[in-house]
Protein backbone atom coordinates (compact mmCIF):
# COMPACT_ATOMS: atom_id res chain seq x y z
CA UNK A 1 0.00 0.00 0.00
CA UNK A 2 1.47 3.43 -0.92
CA UNK A 3 2.67 5.47 2.03
CA UNK A 4 0.05 8.20 1.63
CA UNK A 5 -2.84 5.77 1.06
CA UNK A 6 -2.58 4.17 4.50
CA UNK A 7 -3.19 7.34 6.56
CA UNK A 8 -5.97 8.41 4.24
CA UNK A 9 -7.61 5.00 4.67
CA UNK A 10 -7.17 5.26 8.44
CA UNK A 11 -8.67 8.72 8.48
CA UNK A 12 -11.61 7.62 6.33
CA UNK A 13 -12.28 4.67 8.61
CA UNK A 14 -12.17 6.86 11.70
CA UNK A 15 -14.55 9.35 10.13
CA UNK A 16 -16.92 6.52 9.23
CA UNK A 17 -16.77 5.10 12.76
CA UNK A 18 -17.41 8.53 14.22
CA UNK A 19 -20.40 9.09 11.95
CA UNK A 20 -21.86 5.70 12.88
CA UNK A 21 -21.41 6.21 16.62
CA UNK A 22 -24.41 8.45 17.10
CA UNK A 23 -27.54 6.93 18.65
CA UNK A 24 -30.68 6.18 16.66
CA UNK A 25 -33.75 8.44 17.00
CA UNK A 26 -31.65 11.41 18.11
CA UNK A 27 -33.80 13.82 16.12
CA UNK A 28 -37.02 12.43 17.53
CA UNK A 29 -40.03 10.22 16.94
CA UNK A 30 -42.67 10.52 14.23
CA UNK A 31 -46.40 9.83 14.43
CA UNK A 32 -48.23 9.96 11.08
CA UNK A 33 -45.44 12.15 9.72
CA UNK A 34 -45.36 14.62 12.63
CA UNK A 35 -42.00 14.87 14.41
CA UNK A 36 -41.79 15.03 18.20
CA UNK A 37 -38.49 15.73 19.91
CA UNK A 38 -39.08 14.15 23.32
CA UNK A 39 -40.21 10.83 24.72
CA UNK A 40 -41.56 9.54 28.02
CA UNK A 41 -42.42 5.84 28.30
CA UNK A 42 -43.58 4.05 31.44
CA UNK A 43 -43.95 0.27 31.71
CA UNK A 44 -46.15 -0.20 34.78
CA UNK A 45 -46.26 -3.99 34.30
CA UNK A 46 -42.69 -4.17 35.57
CA UNK A 47 -42.55 -1.18 37.91
CA UNK A 48 -42.28 -1.62 41.68
CA UNK A 49 -41.99 2.03 42.69
CA UNK A 50 -43.99 4.75 40.96
CA UNK A 51 -41.61 7.41 42.27
CA UNK A 52 -38.92 6.01 39.95
CA UNK A 53 -41.05 6.26 36.83
CA UNK A 54 -41.33 9.99 36.17
CA UNK A 55 -44.77 9.98 37.84
CA UNK A 56 -45.81 11.26 41.24
CA UNK A 57 -48.81 10.26 43.33
CA UNK A 58 -50.99 13.27 44.12
CA UNK A 59 -51.97 13.98 47.71
CA UNK A 60 -54.66 16.55 48.49
CA UNK A 61 -58.15 17.03 49.91
CA UNK A 62 -60.93 19.27 48.63
CA UNK A 63 -64.32 19.74 50.23
CA UNK A 64 -67.64 19.03 48.58
CA UNK A 65 -68.21 22.65 47.52
CA UNK A 66 -65.00 22.76 45.51
CA UNK A 67 -65.48 19.17 44.31
CA UNK A 68 -68.91 20.24 43.04
CA UNK A 69 -70.78 17.27 44.50
CA UNK A 70 -72.28 15.82 47.69
CA UNK A 71 -68.85 14.45 48.68
CA UNK A 72 -65.37 15.86 48.83
CA UNK A 73 -62.26 14.21 47.39
CA UNK A 74 -59.39 12.73 49.37
CA UNK A 75 -56.45 11.87 47.09
CA UNK A 76 -53.92 9.74 48.95
CA UNK A 77 -50.79 7.63 48.59
CA UNK A 78 -52.59 4.38 49.43
CA UNK A 79 -54.95 4.87 46.50
CA UNK A 80 -52.20 4.52 43.87
CA UNK A 81 -50.53 1.11 44.09
CA UNK A 82 -47.79 -0.52 42.01
CA UNK A 83 -48.75 -4.13 41.26
CA UNK A 84 -46.09 -5.49 38.90
CA UNK A 85 -45.87 -8.94 37.38
CA UNK A 86 -43.64 -11.40 39.22
CA UNK A 87 -41.52 -12.09 36.15
CA UNK A 88 -39.95 -9.46 33.92
CA UNK A 89 -40.39 -11.91 31.05
CA UNK A 90 -44.20 -11.89 31.32
CA UNK A 91 -46.47 -9.22 29.86
CA UNK A 92 -49.89 -10.29 31.14
CA UNK A 93 -51.45 -11.89 34.20
CA UNK A 94 -51.90 -11.17 37.88
CA UNK A 95 -49.60 -8.86 39.77
CA UNK A 96 -47.69 -9.63 42.94
CA UNK A 97 -50.60 -8.28 45.04
CA UNK A 98 -53.23 -10.22 43.10
CA UNK A 99 -55.55 -8.84 40.46
CA UNK A 100 -54.50 -7.34 37.14
CA UNK A 101 -50.85 -6.33 36.96
CA UNK A 102 -50.07 -2.66 36.45
CA UNK A 103 -50.56 0.61 38.26
CA UNK A 104 -53.76 0.42 40.34
CA UNK A 105 -55.69 3.69 40.74
CA UNK A 106 -58.33 3.12 43.41
CA UNK A 107 -61.53 4.76 44.63
CA UNK A 108 -62.84 3.50 47.97
CA UNK A 109 -66.14 3.84 49.77
CA UNK A 110 -66.00 6.75 52.24
CA UNK A 111 -67.96 4.91 54.92
CA UNK A 112 -69.57 7.46 57.20
CA UNK A 113 -67.19 10.21 56.14
CA UNK A 114 -67.80 12.97 53.68
CA UNK A 115 -64.57 12.53 51.71
CA UNK A 116 -64.17 9.88 49.02
CA UNK A 117 -60.69 8.27 48.96
CA UNK A 118 -59.41 8.50 45.36
CA UNK A 119 -56.24 7.94 43.36
CA UNK A 120 -54.37 10.29 41.07
CA UNK A 121 -50.89 10.43 39.52
CA UNK A 122 -49.18 13.09 37.41
CA UNK A 123 -45.98 13.23 35.39
CA UNK A 124 -43.09 15.15 36.90
CA UNK A 125 -42.59 16.87 33.58
CA UNK A 126 -44.93 19.75 32.88
CA UNK A 127 -43.29 20.94 29.66
CA UNK A 128 -45.40 18.87 27.25
CA UNK A 129 -46.49 21.08 24.34
CA UNK A 130 -48.26 19.13 21.56
CA UNK A 131 -47.72 15.43 21.14
CA UNK A 132 -49.14 11.93 20.88
CA UNK A 133 -50.08 10.32 24.19
CA UNK A 134 -51.42 6.83 24.80
CA UNK A 135 -52.21 4.58 27.76
CA UNK A 136 -53.29 0.96 28.15
CA UNK A 137 -56.08 0.90 30.74
CA UNK A 138 -58.58 -1.53 32.18
CA UNK A 139 -61.48 0.40 33.69
CA UNK A 140 -63.43 -0.64 36.75
CA UNK A 141 -66.77 -2.41 36.57
CA UNK A 142 -67.77 -1.03 39.98
CA UNK A 143 -70.46 1.62 39.56
CA UNK A 144 -69.94 5.18 40.70
CA UNK A 145 -66.56 6.49 39.51
CA UNK A 146 -64.96 8.61 36.84
CA UNK A 147 -61.73 7.15 35.44
CA UNK A 148 -59.60 9.48 33.35
CA UNK A 149 -56.49 9.70 31.20
CA UNK A 150 -55.78 13.33 30.39
CA UNK A 151 -53.42 16.21 29.75
CA UNK A 152 -53.73 19.09 32.20
CA UNK A 153 -52.60 22.67 32.72
CA UNK A 154 -55.56 23.97 34.74
CA UNK A 155 -59.32 23.46 34.90
CA UNK A 156 -59.86 25.49 31.73
CA UNK A 157 -56.97 23.96 29.75
CA UNK A 158 -57.49 20.21 29.71
CA UNK A 159 -57.70 17.30 27.24
CA UNK A 160 -59.78 14.47 28.71
CA UNK A 161 -60.71 10.90 27.98
CA UNK A 162 -63.16 10.13 30.80
CA UNK A 163 -65.02 6.92 31.60
CA UNK A 164 -68.10 6.90 33.83
CA UNK A 165 -68.59 3.41 35.21
CA UNK A 166 -72.27 4.13 35.84
CA UNK A 167 -72.71 4.45 32.06
CA UNK A 168 -71.46 0.91 31.41
CA UNK A 169 -74.07 -1.78 30.78
CA UNK A 170 -74.72 -4.61 28.33
CA UNK A 171 -75.47 -2.25 25.46
CA UNK A 172 -73.55 0.93 26.34
CA UNK A 173 -69.78 1.36 26.71
CA UNK A 174 -69.00 5.04 26.16
CA UNK A 175 -65.96 7.23 26.53
CA UNK A 176 -66.43 10.95 27.09
CA UNK A 177 -64.10 13.08 24.98
CA UNK A 178 -63.65 16.55 26.42
CA UNK A 179 -61.68 19.76 25.92
CA UNK A 180 -62.08 21.86 29.04
CA UNK A 181 -61.83 25.51 28.02
CA UNK A 182 -62.73 29.04 29.01
CA UNK A 183 -66.16 28.35 27.52
CA UNK A 184 -66.73 25.33 29.75
CA UNK A 185 -65.34 27.24 32.73
CA UNK A 186 -67.90 30.01 32.17
CA UNK A 187 -70.60 27.32 32.05
CA UNK A 188 -69.65 26.08 35.51
CA UNK A 189 -66.99 23.67 34.19
CA UNK A 190 -69.66 21.89 32.17
CA UNK A 191 -68.41 21.16 28.66
CA UNK A 192 -71.47 19.17 27.57
CA UNK A 193 -73.06 22.14 25.82
CA UNK A 194 -69.88 23.17 23.98
CA UNK A 195 -68.54 21.88 20.66
CA UNK A 196 -65.62 20.32 22.54
CA UNK A 197 -67.54 17.43 24.10
CA UNK A 198 -68.69 14.10 22.74
CA UNK A 199 -69.86 10.85 24.29
CA UNK A 200 -68.59 8.15 21.93
CA UNK A 201 -69.76 4.55 22.09
CA UNK A 202 -66.96 1.98 22.02
CA UNK A 203 -67.29 -1.44 20.35
CA UNK A 204 -65.99 -3.16 23.50
CA UNK A 205 -66.49 -3.14 27.27
CA UNK A 206 -63.67 -1.03 28.81
CA UNK A 207 -64.01 -2.94 32.09
CA UNK A 208 -63.39 -6.39 30.57
CA UNK A 209 -59.75 -5.91 29.61
CA UNK A 210 -56.95 -3.55 28.65
CA UNK A 211 -57.34 -1.27 25.64
CA UNK A 212 -55.14 1.52 24.35
CA UNK A 213 -56.59 5.03 24.60
CA UNK A 214 -54.79 7.83 22.84
CA UNK A 215 -55.00 11.50 21.95
CA UNK A 216 -52.85 13.39 19.47
CA UNK A 217 -52.62 17.09 20.25
CA UNK A 218 -51.80 19.56 17.48
CA UNK A 219 -51.84 23.36 17.41
CA UNK A 220 -55.25 23.41 15.72
CA UNK A 221 -56.96 20.19 16.83
CA UNK A 222 -57.03 17.15 19.09
CA UNK A 223 -57.62 13.65 17.72
CA UNK A 224 -58.91 10.87 20.00
CA UNK A 225 -58.28 7.16 19.38
CA UNK A 226 -59.09 3.75 20.86
CA UNK A 227 -56.95 0.76 19.83
CA UNK A 228 -55.63 2.80 16.90
CA UNK A 229 -59.07 3.73 15.54
CA UNK A 230 -59.86 7.45 15.22
CA UNK A 231 -62.92 8.32 17.30
CA UNK A 232 -63.16 12.09 16.98
CA UNK A 233 -61.23 15.19 15.92
CA UNK A 234 -61.94 18.43 17.80
CA UNK A 235 -60.81 21.93 16.87
CA UNK A 236 -61.58 25.50 17.85
CA UNK A 237 -60.75 27.73 20.79
CA UNK A 238 -60.81 24.81 23.22
CA UNK A 239 -57.54 23.40 21.86
CA UNK A 240 -54.81 24.23 24.45
CA UNK A 241 -51.76 26.17 23.33
CA UNK A 242 -49.67 26.11 26.50
CA UNK A 243 -47.55 23.35 28.10
CA UNK A 244 -48.78 21.00 30.80
CA UNK A 245 -48.47 17.42 32.04
CA UNK A 246 -50.15 14.02 31.81
CA UNK A 247 -52.43 12.64 34.50
CA UNK A 248 -54.15 9.39 35.49
CA UNK A 249 -57.08 9.67 37.85
CA UNK A 250 -60.09 7.89 39.24
CA UNK A 251 -62.49 9.74 41.52
CA UNK A 252 -66.05 10.12 42.74
CA UNK A 253 -67.89 13.03 44.28
CA UNK A 254 -71.36 11.46 44.35
CA UNK A 255 -72.71 13.75 41.61
CA UNK A 256 -75.53 11.81 39.94
CA UNK A 257 -75.02 13.82 36.73
CA UNK A 258 -71.44 12.61 36.28
CA UNK A 259 -69.43 10.23 38.48
CA UNK A 260 -72.39 8.90 40.44
CA UNK A 261 -71.46 6.81 43.47
CA UNK A 262 -69.47 6.67 45.59
CA UNK A 263 -68.80 2.98 44.86
CA UNK A 264 -69.86 0.39 47.43
CA UNK A 265 -66.57 -1.50 47.12
CA UNK A 266 -63.05 -0.60 46.05
CA UNK A 267 -63.10 0.40 42.38
CA UNK A 268 -59.78 -0.35 40.66
CA UNK A 269 -58.60 1.20 37.40
CA UNK A 270 -55.42 -0.51 36.19
CA UNK A 271 -52.84 1.02 33.83
CA UNK A 272 -50.25 -1.20 32.15
CA UNK A 273 -48.34 1.52 30.29
CA UNK A 274 -48.25 5.17 29.30
CA UNK A 275 -46.29 6.44 26.30
CA UNK A 276 -45.82 10.05 25.30
CA UNK A 277 -44.05 11.48 22.24
CA UNK A 278 -44.10 15.25 22.39
CA UNK A 279 -42.38 18.59 21.99
CA UNK A 280 -40.97 20.38 24.99
CA UNK A 281 -41.47 23.99 25.98
CA UNK A 282 -38.33 23.86 28.15
CA UNK A 283 -35.40 25.81 26.72
CA UNK A 284 -32.84 23.31 28.04
CA UNK A 285 -34.67 20.40 26.42
CA UNK A 286 -34.85 22.36 23.16
CA UNK A 287 -31.10 22.99 23.38
CA UNK A 288 -30.49 19.29 24.09
CA UNK A 289 -32.41 18.43 20.93
CA UNK A 290 -30.44 20.86 18.79
CA UNK A 291 -27.16 19.47 20.15
CA UNK A 292 -27.99 15.83 19.53
CA UNK A 293 -29.84 16.21 16.21
CA UNK A 294 -26.88 16.78 13.91
CA UNK A 295 -28.60 15.76 10.66
CA UNK A 296 -32.35 15.22 10.64
CA UNK A 297 -32.10 13.52 7.23
CA UNK A 298 -29.46 11.01 8.32
CA UNK A 299 -30.43 7.31 8.40
CA UNK A 300 -32.30 6.44 11.62
CA UNK A 301 -32.13 10.03 12.87
CA UNK A 302 -35.89 9.85 13.36
CA UNK A 303 -37.91 6.79 14.36
CA UNK A 304 -41.53 6.07 13.53
CA UNK A 305 -43.77 5.22 16.48
CA UNK A 306 -45.50 1.87 15.80
CA UNK A 307 -49.28 1.82 15.73
CA UNK A 308 -50.97 -0.43 18.26
CA UNK A 309 -54.33 -1.77 17.07
CA UNK A 310 -54.68 -4.98 19.11
CA UNK A 311 -56.00 -4.73 22.69
CA UNK A 312 -52.86 -5.22 24.86
CA UNK A 313 -54.16 -8.12 26.96
CA UNK A 314 -52.06 -11.25 26.32
CA UNK A 315 -48.35 -12.02 26.52
CA UNK A 316 -48.20 -11.44 22.78
CA UNK A 317 -50.32 -8.30 22.40
CA UNK A 318 -49.34 -6.64 25.71
CA UNK A 319 -45.65 -6.82 24.80
CA UNK A 320 -45.85 -3.53 22.93
CA UNK A 321 -42.92 -1.59 21.52
CA UNK A 322 -40.88 0.62 23.84
CA UNK A 323 -38.04 2.63 22.34
CA UNK A 324 -36.65 2.82 25.87
CA UNK A 325 -36.31 -0.96 25.98
CA UNK A 326 -34.20 -1.03 22.82
CA UNK A 327 -30.50 -0.33 22.66
CA UNK A 328 -29.31 3.09 21.60
CA UNK A 329 -32.73 4.62 20.81
CA UNK A 330 -33.41 6.98 23.73
CA UNK A 331 -30.27 9.07 24.25
CA UNK A 332 -31.05 12.03 26.52
CA UNK A 333 -34.66 10.91 26.88
CA UNK A 334 -36.86 9.74 29.75
CA UNK A 335 -37.93 6.17 30.41
CA UNK A 336 -38.38 6.36 34.16
CA UNK A 337 -37.47 9.05 36.62
CA UNK A 338 -37.96 12.75 36.22
CA UNK A 339 -34.55 13.83 34.92
CA UNK A 340 -33.97 12.88 31.28
CA UNK A 341 -30.24 13.61 31.48
CA UNK A 342 -29.34 10.96 34.06
CA UNK A 343 -28.98 7.20 33.99
CA UNK A 344 -31.51 7.06 36.82
CA UNK A 345 -34.04 8.26 34.31
CA UNK A 346 -33.80 4.83 32.75
CA UNK A 347 -32.65 6.24 29.43
CA UNK A 348 -28.92 5.79 29.11
CA UNK A 349 -27.48 9.19 28.29
CA UNK A 350 -24.93 7.78 25.89
CA UNK A 351 -24.96 10.82 23.64
CA UNK A 352 -22.23 12.63 25.56
CA UNK A 353 -19.99 9.60 25.95
CA UNK A 354 -20.41 8.57 22.31
CA UNK A 355 -19.67 12.10 21.21
CA UNK A 356 -16.53 12.12 23.34
CA UNK A 357 -15.42 8.75 21.97
CA UNK A 358 -16.12 9.82 18.41
CA UNK A 359 -14.24 13.06 18.91
CA UNK A 360 -11.30 11.24 20.49
CA UNK A 361 -11.17 8.77 17.62
CA UNK A 362 -11.28 11.57 15.10
CA UNK A 363 -8.56 13.63 16.83
CA UNK A 364 -6.31 10.61 17.24
CA UNK A 365 -6.74 9.79 13.58
CA UNK A 366 -5.89 13.34 12.59
CA UNK A 367 -2.71 13.17 14.69
CA UNK A 368 -1.74 9.89 13.05
CA UNK A 369 -2.58 11.34 9.66
CA UNK A 370 -0.29 14.32 10.23
CA UNK A 371 2.46 12.02 11.57
CA UNK A 372 2.31 9.78 8.52
CA UNK A 373 2.35 12.74 6.21
CA UNK A 374 5.29 14.48 7.93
Amino acid sequence: MPLLTRPITLLSTALLLASLAWADCECGYTVNGTLYTDLLETDFLHTENINETGWMTQVYTIDSDIARGPFGKDAGLKQVVANPLESRYDWAGDGINGGDAGLQVIVSNPGKGGMVPMGEAATNRSDMLYGSFRAAIKLTGEKGTCGAFFWYLNDSHEIDMEFLSSQFNETSHPVNLVLQSEESKNAGFDAENTNAFETHQLPFDPSEGFNEYRFDWFEDRVEFYANGVLLKSMSGDGVPRDPGHLMLSQWSNGDSRWSGGPPKEDAVMTVSYVKGYFNSSDSQRQSDWRNRCLDINAPNATCEVPENTAPPRTNATANTYFFSQQQNMTANQTRSGGNPTTIASGALSIHGSIQSISTAVLLSSLVLFMTWCS
